[in-house]
């Protein structure tokens, strides 16, 4: 079977590797186009451009593929299968009827819950019990194929989205191989998806990591583990970011403005709109990651500040 293989991130290279492991060479291998990153704007590839070089794979970049020269390269590899995992373009009716087994996408979600983008942010941030990824057969519209497979995952309280999509992504790489030979022999029975229970997220932005103290402590807990690694949930003090990477919700209720900042044993809280959350580790701008302690240390002014809303 001739596989073509479309991803970026460091979340399709598992089901790269599988496909490779288990003798289904990608005839190419698919990704986003090199781009300038960091302070130095250094170019630096994508972890699935990587993988793939270390695979000695075939690497191709078209900045879209709508063009009718991309998809005639495409067309000309003679795909039977082309499987997508976070490759972050849109792929065409044209795409979608290259390949007689069809386009196979990995979804982070228990679709048709979280589809659109960023759904492990998306599962975290609802407090979700369960994750899972689904395996879909891919249509013109978003995230709204025949479910070909899916596995669930249970969402621990200490999961971070990057702790769960690691996760996430390692089941992915097993379930497609154990789905590729039924498959190719037609005995998957897919099902359509009820679009009456679709959730959608929308592409996930810097700014909307910034904290409102006036929330539930709950949710706030939330964000800041549907927000890591990226952008980070964050406040500001005095003009400076302070990102909170770890912090635990509490029901105490205190009688002051959400916002404040109160000690909390040897650390601090914050009163928020229901509950306090306790920050147990913060990184103020140009330093490091510390535990709340340690950050008390060199800033014993953040106790008995009012953070913004």
């Amino acid at each position: 079977m001739r596989l073509v293989f479309m991803g970026t991130p460091s979340f399709a290279v598992p089901a790269l590797h599988q496909l490779v492991i288990n003798n289904y060479i990608p005839v190419a291998v698919y990704t986003k186009q090199d781009k300038p990153t960091g302070r130095g704007r250094e170019v630096r590839f994508s972890a699935v451009k990587n993988a793939a070089l270390e695979l000695g794979l075939k690497v191709l970049q078209p900045d879209s593929l709508r063009k009718t020269v991309v998809q005639a390269e495409l067309a000309a590899l003679s795909p039977d299968l082309i499987i997508v995992a976070a490759y972050g373009q849109i792929l065409p009716p044209e795409v979608l009827a290259l390949p007689r087994y069809g386009c196979i996408n990995i979804h982070p979600s228990l679709l048709p819950r979280h589809r659109g983008a960023a759904p492990v942010v998306s599962t975290i941030l609802s407090g979700d019990k369960w994750s899972g990824v689904s395996l879909m057969q891919m249509d013109e519209r978003l995230d709204t194929g025949q479910i070909v497979a899916q596995n669930h995952v249970l969402v621990r309280d200490d999961d971070t989205a990057g702790v769960l999509s690691d996760k996430l992504s390692l089941i992915s790489a097993q379930m497609l191989i154990d789905i590729l030979p039924r498959l190719t022999k037609g005995t998957i029975a897919m099902r359509p998806q009820n679009d009456s229970q679709a959730t959608y997220f929308k592409p996930l932005e810097k700014e909307a990591g910034e904290i409102n103290w006036a929330a539930p402590a709950v949710d706030i807990w939330r964000q800041v583990r549907a927000y890591q690694p990226w952008p980070s949930a964050f406040t500001r003090l005095n003009g400076r970011i302070i990102k909170v990477l770890e912090a635990t919700p509490h029901e105490n209720n205190w009688a002051a403005t959400a916002g404040s900042v109160m000690p909390l044993g040897r650390g601090c809280g914050v009163i928020t709109g229901h509950g306090i959350l306790e920050l147990r580790r913060l990184q103020i701008e140009g330093k490091q990651a510390m535990s709340c302690v340690d950050f008390l240390n060199g800033q014993r002014s953040f106790i008995g500040a009012i953070l913004p809303n």
